[in-house]
C-alpha cells in the first residue's frame, strides 16, 4: 500500500521515521509528539495515526495520564476511518487497548497486505535471518507410517517451504494461502520436473477448508500459521472436517505459559498446550504428540513453541 511507504510529504516522512525510532526506544512522549507533527503536514497518513495510537497507549500504560487511553482510541479510530479494510491491523491494537478478555483478531486484509509486501524477501529473511526450521520440524514429527499420504493440504503454504520438504511423501498436494504474492512464488516451484503443488487456492484457510468435501484429505500441515490464527476452534473444526478417519494434522505452535490464546506484543498468537488439546478434541482430533521446539529466532533469542501432531478419530 503506497501510503505505508510515504505520506507524499518529505518532512512528514522524516518526522514519522524519527517517531518510529522514539517508539522503538521506549520514548512514547517523543514518538507521540513527532507523529502529531507528521500528521499536521499529512493528515491522512495512515501509519502515523497507528503510531500515534501506540505511543499514546504506551503513555497511558505508564500512568502518565489516564485520558491518553481515550486519545489512543481516537487515533486508532481515525486510522480505521481512513482504511476500513484495516490493512495495518489497527483493530487488534484497539481491542488490546480496551483490556478485558476479548482476544484481538488480526484482519485478513492486514495479513494479506503483510505477506504480499513480505513475499519477495520472505524466504531469505525467514530462513537465513530468523533461523526458521518450521517445515522440517513438522516433517520430522510425522509418524513413519503411513509412508505416503494420498491427499495432503498445506495450510498457509506461503512460498512453498513446507511443500518442498514433504513432497516426497505426498501423492497430491494442495496449497492454501491468503496472499496472492506468496502464491505467485509457490506457483514457480517444481519437484521432479512437475509443479510442486497440484493445486493452489487463494483465500482464508478456515473458509477454504469449509469449501472442501468432508473426509477428503489424509494429511493437513501448517508451519508457522497458527501464530496468525485467533479462532483456534474454527481452524481445528475445519481440519477435523476434511480429514478422513485416521488422517493426521501436524502444526507448529508458538507457546505461552498462561491459559487459552493470547496475542503477544510481537503481533503473533500463542496457544496454550492444554487449550489446543481440548479444542482439538471437540473436533474429533486426538493428540499424538506435542514436542517442545524452537521454531525461529527473534532478536537473537529462541521463540518457544511446540510441534503438535493430531489424528482424526473414527467417531
Amino acid at each position: 500500500m503506497a501510503s505505508q511507504l510515504s505520506s507524499g510529504d518529505l518532512l512528514a516522512d522524516r518526522r514519522y521515521r524519527y517517531a518510529e525510532a522514539c517508539l522503538a526506544d521506549g520514548d512514547h512522549a517523543g514518538a507521540a509528539d513527532l507523529a502529531e507533527q507528521a500528521l499536521e503536514r499529512a493528515p491522512r497518513y495512515l501509519p502515523a495515526w497507528l503510531l500515534l495510537g501506540r505511543a499514546r497507549a504506551g503513555l497511558a500504560a505508564s500512568g502518565t495520564d489516564p485520558a491518553l487511553r481515550d486519545a489512543a482510541a481516537q487515533a486508532y479510530a481515525r486510522a480505521l476511518d481512513i482504511d476500513p479494510e484495516d490493512r495495518l491491523g489497527v483493530r487488534a491494537h484497539l481491542v488490546r487497548l480496551g483490556g478485558g478478555d476479548t482476544l484481538p483478531v488480526l484482519s485478513p486484509a492486514y495479513v494479506r497486505a503483510l505477506f504480499d509486501d513480505y513475499a519477495p524477501r520472505f524466504e531469505r529473511h525467514l530462513v537465513e535471518g530468523l533461523g526458521y526450521v518450521g517445515p522440517q520440524l513438522v516433517r520430522d514429527a510425522l509418524p513413519r507410517a503411513p509412508e505416503r499420504f494420498a491427499v495432503a493440504l498445506d495450510l498457509g503454504c506461503g512460498t512453498g517451504l513446507m511443500g518442498e520438504v514433504v513432497r516426497d511423501r505426498v501423492d497430491h498436494l494442495t496449497g492454501i494461502d491468503l496472499s496472492p504474492g506468496m502464491l505467485a512464488l509457490a506457483r514457480t516451484k517444481t519437484a521432479r520436473g512437475r509443479p510442486l503443488y497440484e493445486r493452489l487456492v487463494e483465500g482464508d484457510v478456515a473458509a477454504a477448508l469449509a469449501d472442501l468435501p468432508e473426509a477428503s484429505a489424509d494429511l493437513c500441515l501448517a508451519a508457522d500459521v497458527l501464530i496468525y490464527v485467533a479462532d483456534l476452534a474454527s481452524f481445528l473444526a475445519g481440519v477435523g472436517r476434511v480429514l478422513r478417519p485416521g488422517g493426521l494434522g501436524a502444526f507448529t505452535v508458538q507457546s505461552h505459559d498462561g491459559p487459552g490464546s493470547v496475542l503477544g506484543e510481537d503481533g503473533r498468537y500463542a496457544h496454550a498446550d492444554a487449550h489446543l488439546a481440548a479444542t482439538a478434541a471437540v473436533s474429533g482430533l486426538e493428540r499424538l504428540a506435542a514436542r517442545p521446539a524452537e521454531v525461529r529466532r527473534e532478536g537473537g533469542r529462541p521463540v518457544p513453541g511446540r510441534v503438535v501432531v493430531l489424528r482424526r478419530t473414527s467417531a
